[in-house]
């Protein structure tokens, strides 16, 4: 008896005649066609046969294609789904790709163009069905393609990507500065049918207003001032890869429009040249913005946002997920002690205290700065408080710890709550720096965007 098909393509409509027709313009080699003409006999049929696409009429008697697409979507999100319609308007097309669709199509459709655009589809599902293994891979450490945690907020993201990394969509990584976003990023390459391409970062706030088409899209000679050569975009360096966007909030307005085209299309235009570009890029971009306030104060465009946002995941803050500072401290700790030559087992109760006292608004990457430097610093074989830069140095609040005034002439009776102690320095740092924030930051050996926050935080 022959095997079934691998893929499968589901066709609903009520039209007996339109599903005839569609079903025989888009049969091919190794695809099932399914078919119904009853909306809810369709949605069935996905939940028993899991076809990898669904092609639908929009007003259907029963149930409408809008609604098959919730059910599908709530059912499967990985489900690539078509809308057709013969009352085509734009509200409803955007209506349709916030909640998934790959596309929304007008009748009469261009049965080419349907060939086009299912074939681009089932290749995707091809590449999934290649990487399904990766979907099985469970680390049973805490430890997830270099990501560290074992919080349940992290458990859940490593879920999240497991799940999202085989499939050809683009991703939206959103958190605080510092979380380890562009980490997310790359795992989401490496687990993925790109992995075997190139993975290329770009960091939209480090990038001229004016250069950011060409850095992305590329140019042609003579295109402006300057162009003396033809050259490549990201985009074209990026084929059969990974095209990171870091802080893609950054970006200029006519900029996104033009990315927004090129995620529909999947082909670029270089700056002065007529002639598109066929890519097969995978997009993840990512934000420490709120882009729902960017949308609103009209800095970030809406259609953009729903197209990168179908997928989401959130990198947790490390105020939130306090229970990984063991794991953190213990990683990072091994890694500076190597890069010094020196034998440190970790750090005293008292120096432990102080870290998990603390708010961390520089998230991971201010801990691995400040295990750094305690590692540098430390003249035994455990880090302590006096290790520690001098912002985390006050307000070490351990009952019965002898330690040193961190200012002459200041006893701990004296010393007030660490509340007070660090409103003090960050006051004494202001002064010393003459207002300045940037030296003040430098002297307290903490980003401007941590002093920016305590600043606020004290009504400094």
């Amino acid at each position: 008896m022959p095997s079934r098909p691998a893929l499968s393509l589901l066709i609903i409509d009520d039209n007996p005649g339109s599903l005839e027709m569609l079903s025989s313009a888009l049969a091919q080699p190794d695809l099932e066609i399914l078919t119904a003409s009853d909306p809810e006999e369709g949605v069935d049929l996905v939940h028993t046969r899991h076809p990898q696409i669904v092609l639908t009429d929009l007003i259907m008697p029963g149930m409408t294609g809008m609604e098959v697409l919730d059910r599908v979507m709530a059912f499967d999100p990985a489900t690539e789904v078509i809308l057709m319609t013969a009352h085509y308007s734009t509200e409803s097309a955007v209506e349709a790709i916030k909640k998934g669709a790959s596309d929304y199509l007008n009748k009469p459709v261009s049965i080419a163009a349907l060939r086009e655009k299912i074939g681009a589809l089932l290749e995707i599902a091809r590449k999934r069905q290649r990487a399904s293994q990766l979907e099985d891979e469970l680390l049973a450490s805490a430890e997830f393609e270099g990501i560290i945690g074992n919080s349940p907020s992290m458990w859940d993201m490593f879920s999240r990507i497991r799940r999202v990394a085989p499939h050809y969509r683009a991703v939206l990584v959103t958190g605080e500065t510092g979380t380890g976003k562009d980490l997310v990023a790359q795992t989401l390459h490496s687990l993925s049918p790109a992995s075997q391409g190139r993975y290329v970062v770009l960091n939209c706030s480090a990038v001229v207003e004016t250069l950011f088409e060409s850095e992305l899209f590329g140019h042609v000679r003579g295109s402006f001032t300057g162009a003396t050569h033809d050259k490549a975009g990201l985009f074209e360096h990026a084929h059969g890869g990974t095209l990171f966007l870091d802080e893609i909030g950054d970006m200029p307005l006519a900029t996104q429009a033009k990315l927004l085209r090129v995620l529909q299309n999947q082909e670029v235009l270089r700056v002065g040249s007529l002639t598109p570009r066929k890519v097969d890029v995978r997009v993840v971009a990512a934000t420490n913005r709120d882009l729902r306030t960017e949308i609103a104060e009209k800095r970030f465009r809406e259609d953009l946002y729903y197209r990168l946002s179908m997928v989401e995941i959130h990198v947790p803050a490390l105020e939130d997920r306090k229970e990984d500072l063991p794991l953190l401290e213990r990683h990072f700790i091994t890694k500076f002690a190597s890069q010094y030559g020196k034998e440190i087992s970790g750090l005293t109760r008292r120096a432990q205290m102080r870290l998990a006292m603390h708010s961390w608004p520089g998230n991971v990457r201010e801990l691995e700065n400040v295990i750094g430097h305690a590692c540098m610093m430390t003249l035994g074989d455990t880090i302590d408080v006096q290790d520690l830069p001098p912002y985390l140095q006050t307000g070490e609040a351990v009952q019965g710890a002898a330690h040193e005034p961190l200012v002459a002439g200041e006893t701990e009776a004296g010393m007030g709550t660490l509340e007070e102690q660090e409103r003090q320095l960050i006051m004494r740092a202001m002064q010393s720096a003459g207002g300045n924030q940037s030296q003040a930051a430098r002297i307290l050996r903490i980003g401007r965007d941590a002093l920016r926050y305590k600043l606020k935080k004290h009504n400094l």
